[in-house]
């Protein structure tokens, strides 16, 4: 059985302003997850699962998902604010859903082969796919699991702060830690990030990061709704509370329950975290295209 592309496209991208998911960065009106798409058709993946929120549903059919017929199976989860969560005493309303963990979790009905779980606004590059390819149809277990890690250097963005996970790995390259770095910033002294104290902390531009490429065996489904619920027991009163998925790994490392194999990767990141980012984004697709790395349309 090939493996599972899942795409986390039901969030709204608060700091960029509007549906980034859908806008258009290819020469062809392509979206950044068009890229991800061919890349993991290209690698061996045998069906895309779209996480969407009903709201757009009709929208991103038309724009994304019908490109795609035809050369994968498609499929369909949809993440809302009760999905799949539990009910428990003195919870309060919220206006978002519950975070990346929340949103793999949502797909657990459809996702039936080993995953891997991405971003819809991130280019990761053909290799990754590639790597994770081979990784979900060797090596992916129960309870061992996957995560490409890129360079951080190659995933700044020139226009503002970013958050990344920064990955700690033992002498067999799997993963002993993720640790959250907001504020992260490149400067004429090197690459910084804001502590919890505001206070600058240096960063080694080498260092392996998560940018939330995970693969999972369908086995992990069963530990997330588990997980999530007792997540939402302990943060049912607070709105803004989020279950994300390096949250859940560091928790399962941890407990000894799972282990996660680091793949490295040094191909550059491009995303757009700010408005400002699309240009540089869109020049990189075409710089790509000319150069003979992706056809135009992407689809065709």
């Amino acid at each position: 059985m090939k493996p599972t592309l899942l795409i986390l496209a039901a969030g709204m991208g608060s700091r960029y302003g509007g549906l980034k998911q859908l806008d258009e960065v290819g020469q062809a009106g392509e979206a950044i997850m068009d890229y991800s798409i061919y890349d993991a058709i290209k690698a061996g993946f045998g069906k895309i699962v779209f996480v969407i929120r009903h709201d757009f549903e009709a929208a991103f059919k038309e724009k994304i998902a019908s490109r795609w017929e035809g050369k994968a199976d498609i499929a369909f989860a949809f993440q809302g604010k009760d999905t799949f969560v539990p009910q428990v005493p003195g919870q309060v309303e919220r206006e978002k859903p519950w975070g990346t963990g929340h949103a793999v979790l949502v797909a657990k009905e459809v996702v039936k082969a080993p995953f891997v779980a991405i971003n819809a606004d991130d280019f990761y590059g053909y290799s990754g796919f590639e790597k994770m390819a081979q990784f979900l149809t060797n090596d992916c277990q129960p309870t061992h699991y996957g995560m490409v890690g890129y360079v951080l250097r190659n995933t700044l963005s020139e226009n503002g702060a970013v958050s990344r996970g920064v990955c700690s790995m033992d002498e067999k390259n799997l993963l002993k830690t993720v640790t959250e770095c907001v504020g992260i910033e490149p400067t004429d002294d090197g690459i910084f990030y804001k502590n919890e104290k505001g206070e600058r902390v240096a960063l080694d531009g080498g260092a392996l990061v998560s940018m939330n490429i995970w693969g999972f065996h369908p086995h992990i489904f069963e530990l997330l709704q588990k997980g999530f619920d007792e997540f939402v027991a302990a943060n049912a009163s607070s709105p803004k509370a989020e279950f994300y998925i390096s949250t859940f790994a560091n928790q399962l490392i941890n407990e000894g329950t799972a282990t996660f194999s680091v793949l490295p990767n040094d191909e550059k990141w491009y995303g757009v975290t700010y408005r400002e980012d699309k240009k540089t984004v869109q020049e990189a697709f075409a710089k790509m295209t000319a150069e003979g790395k992706y056809p135009s349309p992407i689809w065709g």
